[in-house]
């Protein structure tokens, strides 16, 4: 009859004294297989971008302008001299709706919205470009079951007639 005799398990490890516990430890750490680095884009973005900060700064602002107005008048904003006001609402709305537009398309691609663009602005343009197109709805749609419609893209006798 034969037996095998084996070591016990722990009569093969090496012992460990209390003051190399500690090197002991970290010489048989497993290294991660990857490492992740985050880039940070505070510096300057792209052209698209810095056009995006810019167009979405200008245009939320107009934008809650002229849906107050809409709200309160009834109207929307009047066209101004020459129609420059008017032509910076609907210029505005368009701006809003590429901004929302752009970020759905990103969101669909990648998973994840716009970048944050310089100094955090893109992202900070992109919310508020949300907020906006939430706006919109609401008081169109408040303004369609009041009038009965919504003032359209060119300035009416009932309004500035």
């Amino acid at each position: 009859m034969l037996i095998l005799l084996s070591p016990s398990p722990t009569s093969l490890l090496p012992p460990i004294n209390t003051r190399n516990a500690t090197a002991a430890s970290t010489k048989f750490r497993r290294q991660p297989l990857l490492k992740v680095r985050a880039e940070s884009s505070d510096g300057g973005g792209t052209a698209a971008e810095t056009a995006a900060v810019v167009g979405g700064l200008v245009s939320n602002p107009v934008i809650g302008w002229s849906l107050y107005t809409l709200k309160t008048t009834g109207c929307g904003l009047p066209p101004g001299p020459g129609g420059s006001i008017g032509a910076l609402e609907g210029v505005s709305y368009l701006a809003v709706a590429g901004i929302v537009g752009w970020s759905l398309y990103t969101k669909t691609k990648t998973g994840s919205g716009l970048p944050n663009g310089p100094f955090g602005l893109l992202g900070a343009v992109e919310g508020l470009s949300y907020l906006s197109l939430l706006a919109i709805i609401v008081v169109f749609g408040l303004q369609f079951f009041v009038q009965g419609s919504i003032p359209g893209p060119l300035p009416s006798e009932q309004c500035f007639g």
